[in-house]
């Protein structure tokens, strides 16, 4: 179908022999237009570009249109193909690429998995008893890999008595996970399997599994399955509200299988004893619209975490007998100021993951004392939260801390005696002197006065001229932080002299649930003019110039990059929009598509006037108009299930004839990966290498 799609390209688009012929002059390719009227609340919208969705993604005319802009992508870029060596070698050059995993134990086990040179993903294995045993490899995801171009791992879940592995694999992209169950005992795949499978768990018997499995045209997780091995697959639970999906958990004393139903505002867990796999999943608490509750066991009770009370969680105990509000008893209040993300509990100990000011931090609970104390951390910015903690009755509690100057680092923190053990600190090749760089907290003030977190890191010496280039990163949806991470790639942009900034902007969830709620549905568009704000200071304040500022966002961080750039089209002078949601208006109205009916609550439900209205009023696709844009590379993938890849594509097309600068517009399209990219680690850090490459040659950065 390729060879095929490649003899069409005419027939679709106009594509100058110079393209091919890869010259200094490359002309874009133009796709044909064929307009598409769609009316609604008296509102009438031109879509010359429909015609590019092929929810099978086959059409030869549409995959010769991609190609073709992939190879315009390729000739013009061509000329820096030793930059983008260069900075892969660097990247490559700083990973141990022959590494290890913190081992944990689990069920007189010890599992970890490690990576070879050379090879593209992860090897899982274990250890019987003692990390001196023999190994024992359970998945080698190469092996899987082989003759595929995408190979990714989902569920990983090992029966209580340790012979048997259920895994769930997706070989295209495109989120579709297949059940394996392996006879670990004799290393042989047992006939056992499911289609669209996204959650998994034992129960206690050692032969029963439980899934959750999606729908196939939404994508939707919506029912709960009962499978014996060797025998039958059983539907116990359908949930049918289209804003909910369906998840699926075992509390960590592995007393309780959860059957959580959620939408993005509510709701509802259903329960069952992990040693009684054929009775009935009970319903905790009946969904109560607002409230969302998460739970976990011990002894006999229930430690609910739930919104009853206050939006930034609070944490209650109740009898597993009789957990009716009257029998409640508060463990930790509700607070304005402190949002809590999760809760970890063990045998005797409770630690808890809030984010206060903006920033993480884990609270050490003694459950026999009822004494509490905090767990602190040094720098300005960071990100922190559980590792794995297979283990429940433990003294032991692991966790992950980093920052943008500090490598991850797994430490293992002993509940009684407060003494930690640094376990891990991934390595940096070739030695990394964290002393040569600065992270910064600031704040930027929005238009309504709101102080928005910033984070800023660059090289020590840094001079703040205003003519630094710079990178500011968002996204500011769903109520998801952004964390402060490391990422050892980004060193070839830091210490060719360019300052990364994080915009921690309403919509996302670093200041608490309100955060969120203040930059969704009717108030969405105070995430575009907070990342506008966060841009305006770093300007004002001499970090950098409008012809120095590159900005960056994917997926819902994408409608960020479109939105801004509509807005300000002369406050930045490149943009890199990765699986960017572009296409708000046919994709909200467009039931059928995965992800689109759960998410009225994020956006707003367009069938509805005022809520079409607002959305077509910041549609980044909707809202290209003739005039000068920065310089723009828009990243996709033909197998993306999150945001389809047409929603780039036409955003392209559309802005070619609209834009009046000669400044750059790439499509690139990844034909064989999904929402993530690829999924090798090589592959994903070619995919790096490019990105940066077009970064820095616009930004003048050729080094």
């Amino acid at each position: 179908m390729r060879y095929l799609a490649c003899t069409l390209t005419a027939v679709v688009v106009t594509v100058s022999l110079s393209v091919m012929a890869q010259t200094t002059h490359p002309t874009p390719p133009t796709a044909k237009k064929e307009p598409r009227v769609f009316e609604l609340h008296g509102d009438k919208r031109v879509d010359e570009y429909f015609w590019l969705r092929d929810d099978k993604r086959q059409n030869p005319e549409v995959i010769a249109y991609l190609e073709a802009e992939n190879a315009y992508t390729e000739s013009v870029m061509a000329p820096h193909k030793a930059l983008e060596e260069k900075l892969y070698q660097e990247m490559l050059g700083r990973i141990k690429e022959t590494d290890l995993s913190v081992p944990y134990k689990y069920g007189g086990f010890f599992y970890y998995s490690r990576t070879e040179q050379g090879k593209q993903y992860p090897i899982y294995c274990r250890k019987k008893g003692s990390l001196e045993a023999s190994e024992e490899m359970l998945i080698d995801l190469n092996q899987l890999a082989e003759g595929k171009a995408f190979m990714a791992l989902g569920a990983f879940a090992v029966s209580d008595d340790g012979r048997l592995l259920a895994y769930t694999t997706d070989d295209s992209g495109y989120r579709q996970y297949r059940l394996h169950v392996k006879d670990l005992t004799t290393g042989q795949l047992l006939p056992d399997t499911a289609e669209r499978v996204t959650s998994v768990e034992w129960a206690a018997d050692n032969r029963t599994l439980f899934l959750v499995v999606e729908d196939p045209v939404t994508k939707r997780s919506n029912k709960l399955l009962r499978h014996t091995l060797g025998g039958a697959t059983v539907e116990i639970f359908e949930e049918k509200d289209e804003l909910y999906n369906l998840g699926l958990g075992r509390t960590n004393d592995r007393q309780y299988l959860i059957a959580l139903s959620i939408s993005a505002t509510t709701s509802e867990a259903r329960y069952l004893p992990s040693r009684q796999p054929d009775g009935e999943f009970r319903v905790l608490f009946p969904r109560v619209d607002g409230i969302r509750y998460f739970v976990e066991h011990r002894r006999d009770e229930w430690f609910i975490t739930t919104q009853d009370g206050g939006k930034n969680f609070r944490v209650v105990r109740a009898p597993v007998a009789n957990p009716a509000k009257e029998n409640w008893r508060e463990f930790v209040p509700h607070s304005p100021r402190v949002k809590i993300d999760a809760l970890n509990l063990f045998a005797k100990h409770a630690v808890l993951e809030t984010r206060e000011d903006g920033l993480e931090r884990l609270t050490v609970f003694d459950l026999e004392s009822g004494k509490s104390h905090r767990i602190t951390f040094p720098e300005a910015a960071y990100t922190v939260g559980g590792a794995t903690n297979a283990e429940f009755d433990t003294t032991k509690f692991r966790y992950a801390y980093e920052s943008p100057i500090t490598p991850r680092s797994v430490y293992e923190y002993d509940l009684d005696t407060r003494a930690q053990t640094l376990l891990k600190q991934n390595e940096v090749v070739g030695g990394y002197d964290k002393g040569q760089y600065v992270t910064k907290r600031l704040f930027a003030t929005a238009a309504d006065g709101t102080k928005i977190p910033l984070t800023v890191t660059y090289k020590k010496g840094l001079k703040r001229t205003g003519k630094n280039p710079t990178l500011l990163y968002g996204y500011g949806s769903y109520g998801i932080s952004i964390p402060d991470g490391f990422s050892s790639n980004r060193l070839s942009l830091l210490n060719r002299g360019m300052i990364f900034a994080v915009a921690h902007i309403r919509g996302g969830g670093e200041m608490g649930e309100e955060w969120h709620e203040q930059g969704k549905m009717m108030r969405k568009k105070n995430t575009f003019t907070d990342f506008i704000a966060c841009a305006e200071f770093l300007i004002k304040e001499k970090y950098t110039s409008p012809d120095r500022l590159a900005i960056q966002g994917g997926s819902a961080g994408g409608l960020l990059m479109g939105a801004v750039t509509n807005l300000r089209p002369d406050l930045f002078r490149v943009v890199i929009s990765q699986v960017p949601f572009v296409d708000v208006m046919n994709t909200m109205l467009d039931a059928t598509l995965p992800l689109t009916t759960g998410e009225y609550i994020e956006w707003g439900n367009p069938n509805e006037k005022a809520a079409y209205d607002y959305m077509r009023s910041y549609s980044p696709y909707d809202n290209l108009k003739s005039g000068d844009y920065p310089s723009m590379l828009v990243i996709t993938a033909l197998n993306d299930s999150q945001v389809a890849y047409w929603e780039p594509a036409k955003y392209v097309a559309r802005l070619r004839t609209l834009k009046r600068d000669q400044n750059v517009l790439l499509l690139k399209t990844n034909l064989s990966a999904g929402h993530g990219g690829a999924s090798g680690r090589y592959d994903a850090l070619r995919e790096t290498a490019f990105y940066y490459t077009f970064l820095l040659t616009q930004l003048g950065v050729e080094k």
